[in-house]
């Protein structure tokens, strides 16, 4: 059948829409296209998702879920965990754990929801071929990038301290963005990842605030996502750093984005089931 369809619907759906015309589509408007839409049965179609309104500041956003997902940004063993990376910097790795629960919290609402989870790691091939020389020159010898650490050489890809701490760990469907810099969309398919599934809107958790969530809510500005930082799902081992980072994402009337907290993201995505 014909029908009037929401750009974007489509990939987040049972819906299959197909084009039987080779300048396809050509009738859209900015949020609406006439497609062929073959529904496989009554029982099979994914009902849309509602808009919500979150609580946040500098002041409540509604954003459309079916265009929403959250992203969990470097929660990685090496910078949480006791004996990784950032303890052996000398820094309280307990001012990141703070977040990790709020973290969980939202993490089961959304799966519940059925929204995109998106995570990343920050770290590099095995043969440190694509570090920069700046990045490389950085900090004490043996405590550089590639150097042998306690969970492994110190921030490369596949080595036990570069992993997802387990009670954050993706499930089967949530995809992993391996990235070389601070930003998630730097040298990755992230910004490939969103438009395919027309995403609009993320909500942001993870660490370090004022350096790779920072840095990535920055780069989705650019780019025109809505951002909503969760800020006691983000944290950095300078509680006056993770204040101000969170002060500059919404400065200005939300320069950079909103930001709110774990309880009004699950206040907005609904209750749980009894």
């Amino acid at each position: 059948m014909i029908a009037v369809v929401r750009r974007g619907a489509v990939a987040r759906s049972n819906l299959a829409v197909r084009s039987q015309n080779p300048g396809w589509p050509r009738f859209c408007s900015p949020d609406w296209c006439l497609a062929y839409v073959y529904a496989p049965s009554p029982g099979s179609l994914t009902p849309p998702m509602p808009f919500v309104t979150i609580e946040a500041e500098p002041d409540a956003v509604t954003v459309d879920l079916d265009r929403t997902a959250l992203i969990i940004i470097d929660m990685q063993r090496d910078f949480l965990e006791p004996g990784g990376f950032g303890e052996a910097l000398g820094n309280d790795v307990s001012c990141l754990a703070a977040a990790v629960e709020p973290c969980r919290a939202v993490l089961e609402a959304v799966r519940r929801c059925g929204l995109l989870v998106i995570h990343t790691r920050e770290g590099h091939r095995p043969d440190l071929s694509d570090v920069p020389p700046a990045k490389m020159e950085r900090g004490a010898p043996k405590l550089r990038i590639g150097a042998a650490g306690p969970m492994g050489r110190i921030l490369v890809r596949g080595e036990p301290g570069h992993d997802i701490i387990d009670v954050l760990y993706p499930v089967s469907g949530e995809p992993v963005i391996d990235k070389p810099g601070k930003g998630a969309f730097y040298q990755t398919e992230l910004e490939l990842m969103l438009h395919n599934r027309g995403i609009e809107n993320l909500l942001v958790c993870g660490v370090t605030t004022e350096v790779c969530v920072n840095t990535t809510v920055r780069e989705a500005n650019d780019r025109g996502y809505r951002c909503v930082v969760l800020g006691d799902c983000c944290a950095s081992y300078f509680p006056r750093l993770h204040e101000a980072g969170l002060a500059m994402i919404k400065a200005q009337g939300g320069i950079f984005g909103w930001v709110s907290t774990s309880r009004s993201a699950i206040t907005a995505l609904g209750p749980a089931p009894t």
